[in-house]
């Protein structure tokens, strides 16, 4: 009997089979650990595990992209999917399509992760914008059709009928209500040209407030220049847009209220402070009038030549007092000229005695400068005589010549060549010569 051997791809696909067309793997509730998670960019592979075992996951970007919350590594979750068996490897994985935390509701888990990142951000922290006391324009960002805009309305037209609210209609609940809030808020922000800025929605469930727990609205809302006040849902509630607000309001009446002031109470408010105003102007005026009757009831401004008479007296005395201290001073200074002038005089030598000693000192002066110049006059005709007789005309004025060739000098018999060309010097003139024979002198 021949043994048939199965290749490795065969088995694989055999038991890729068995796997699908297992009624119990097509649908797997799981619960477990999150192992070996690390977030990619599409799909995630990670492994769920407990005390015992250890089963590979993959969870592709579409099913990921639901999630509400942000896997970690050690959570516990419940998962749902299918197994199949991965034929490039041969191991058997679960492909999650859906995961909520075990213990934790998702989305309670998703608002905890958001609140802790923008609580590490310092988000929270941020300096919050006043909200208008006296605000001309409004932009409520609600639905239209929901009790909140009634209840704005309602509010501002019994405190602050002067106010204009402009509604900017936007979804509040839903997959769209998110990125419709962002678009209202960027676009209020864009117009620029109001005061404050109400955003909310009436009670419900936790998925029904989600949109505000969403991370684009909180950067949206803390973005904006015009200071948001956040109502969403009852007092109980609580959003990430109401923690990144500038102002939160348990209810749209109560944010309304924070919105406006009364206008009769500032009515009323001016009409005290007018009558307030006035009675303080009163008693400022009559206050001035006692001062101005006592000044011109003054002895100085009935008699205001005595204001100045006394420093006029002081004046006198000042400049007599300065004269005789001036006069003072001069005499002190004409004695000490005198003084230093007798000193002077005293000990200043005879003239008649310099002069003379000028006079020697020059004539001195004219005898040495006439030897030393008879000296040097000497000295040149010597230095002349000297080299007048080392002249070379003096020398051919004694019967000899000088022999160039070519401009140079003729010292030395080597530097000749029979029938060369030289040129003689003599004393009274120079003729040309051809050298016929040369002969050298015998040292020995």
């Amino acid at each position: 009997m021949t043994t048939e051997y199965l290749t490795v791809s065969a088995l694989t696909q055999y038991l890729k089979r068995k796997f699908d067309a297992d009624p119990y793997l097509k649908r797997v509730y799981l619960t477990g650990e999150i192992s070996n998670f690390r977030l990619r960019p599409k799909h995630q592979y990670f492994s769920l595990k407990d005390k015992h075992a250890k089963i590979s996951a993959i969870m592709f970007h579409s099913a990921f992209a639901k999630l509400k919350f942000q896997p970690e590594e050690g959570m516990k979750v419940l998962v749902s999917g299918y197994v199949s068996l991965y034929e490039a490897s041969g191991q058997y994985q679960i492909y999650v399509e859906s995961m909520q935390p075990d213990g934790v509701g998702a989305l309670y888990q998703a608002f905890e992760q958001l609140k802790a990142k923008l609580q590490k951000e310092g988000v929270f922290a941020l300096p919050k914008q006043p909200i208008s006391k006296f605000p001309r324009r409004i932009a409520i960002i609600t639905s239209p059709s929901g009790a909140v805009i009634r209840d704005i309305i309602t509010t501002v037209q019994r405190r602050f009928p002067i106010v204009q609210l402009v509604l900017f209609s936007a979804q509040v609940q839903g997959q769209a209500a998110a990125a419709s809030l962002v678009a209202r808020l960027q676009q209020v922000n864009e117009l620029g040209n109001f005061d404050t800025i109400i955003m909310g929605r009436g009670g419900g469930s936790i998925e029904d407030l989600w949109p505000f727990n969403e991370e684009s609205v909180a950067r949206a809302i803390i973005a904006s220049k015009i200071p948001v006040i956040s109502s969403v849902g009852h007092e109980t509630d609580t959003t990430i847009a109401d923690l990144v607000a500038d102002l939160r309001a348990a209810t749209p009446t109560a944010a309304a209220e924070l919105a406006t002031p009364v206008l009769a109470d500032l009515l009323l408010e001016i009409q005290q402070l007018n009558v307030q105003l006035l009675q303080a102007l009163r008693n400022l005026l009559a206050h001035k009038r006692q001062q101005l009757t006592f000044l011109q009831n003054n002895y100085l401004f009935t008699h205001p030549q005595n204001l100045y008479r006394e420093y006029l007296q002081q004046v006198d005395q000042l400049t007599t007092a300065l004269f005789e201290t001036m006069q003072q001073q001069l005499q002190a200074q004409r004695q000490t000229w005198r003084i230093t002038h007798q000193a002077l005089m005293f000990q200043q030598p005879p003239l008649q005695h310099m002069q003379q000693q000028v006079l020697q000192s020059q004539h001195e002066l004219l005898y040495s400068y006439q030897t030393y110049l008879q000296q040097h006059r000497a000295q040149f005709k010597h230095v002349i005589a000297t080299l007048d007789s080392l002249s070379p005309l003096k020398t051919l004025q004694r019967g000899y010549a000088i022999v160039q060739k070519k401009q140079q000098v003729i010292t030395r018999i080597q530097q000749l060549q029979v029938g060369e060309q030289v040129q003689v010097q003599l004393q009274d003139g120079q003729w040309q010569a051809q050298v016929l024979r040369i002969e050298a002198k015998n040292n020995d």
